[in-house]
C-alpha cells in the first residue's frame, strides 16, 4: 500500500497560539525538550483543536498517563518510533527521533526499528516492548507463544501501560497520516523512516 503524499493538510490547522491556557499547562509538563520549541507538534495540535471540547481532557489524559507510566520515556520512544514505522507516519517519526535522541536512542537503534530487527537491542524489557507493539499493531492479538516469552520481563503493569501507550498514538498516527498533517520545518531536515 503506498501513501500518497500531499503538499498540505487536508484540514487546515487551527493556531495553537489559541490553545486554552489549561492546554497549555498540559504541555509543558510533557517531559524533556523534544516536543517544545522548534519541535512543538503545532500542525497537529492545530487539527486536533478542531474539537475543543475533547483536546482538554485528551492531552489531561496523555500528558499525566506518559507521566506515570512505569516505561522509562526511552522505553516509550522505542514504542512510538515503531509505530511510526507501522503506520508510515512521517510525522510522528519525525518528532520522536528529536524526542528519541534526546533519551539515548542512537542511529543504530534507529536504524534496528526501521527494519523491525530487536536484536540491536541488548535489554531484554526494550525488546519485549518492540515486539509486543508489533503484535498489537499488525495482529490485534497477543500470541500465547509471545505472552509466556513476554511475562518473564514485564510486569502486569507493564502490559496496561503499553496497552495505553500504543491506543494513543494510533491516534497521533491516524490523525497525521489520513488527513496528511504537514511536518513542522523545525524537524523536517531529521531522518525519515527510509533513513
Amino acid at each position: 500500500m503506498i501513501f500518497p503524499n500531499e503538499s498540505e493538510s487536508r484540514i487546515a490547522p487551527l493556531s495553537t497560539d489559541n490553545l486554552s491556557p489549561e492546554c497549555v499547562k498540559i504541555l509543558e509538563r510533557l517531559p524533556g525538550k523534544g516536543l517544545k520549541g522548534e519541535g512543538f507538534p503545532s500542525n497537529l495540535l492545530g487539527i486536533l483543536m478542531q474539537n475543543q471540547e475533547t483536546l482538554e481532557p485528551f492531552l489531561d489524559y496523555w500528558v499525566t498517563s506518559k507521566a506515570k507510566m512505569g516505561l522509562s520515556v526511552r522505553e516509550q520512544e522505542l514504542v512510538i518510533l515503531r509505530m511510526a514505522v507501522l503506520y508510515r507516519s512521517e510525522y510522528v517519526w519525525k518528532h520522536h527521533v528529536k524526542v528519541g535522541r534526546e533519551f539515548g536512542i542512537n542511529d543504530t537503534e534507529l536504524d534496528a526499528i526501521r527494519q523491525g530487527s530487536y536484536g540491536a537491542f541488548s535489554a531484554a524489557r526494550e525488546r519485549a516492548l518492540l515486539e509486543l507493539t508489533e503484535a498489537f499493531m499488525n495482529d490485534r492479538y497477543l500470541p500465547p507463544e509471545l505472552w509466556n516469552r513476554t511475562k518473564s520481563v514485564l510486569g502486569s503493569r507493564d502490559f496496561v501501560d503499553l496497552i495505553s501507550l500504543v491506543s494513543q498514538y494510533v491516534l497521533f498516527a491516524l490523525t497525521n497520516v489520513c488527513l496528511q498533517v504537514q511536518v513542522e520545518p523545525g524537524v523536517a531536515n531529521l531522518p525519515g523512516i527510509k533513513g
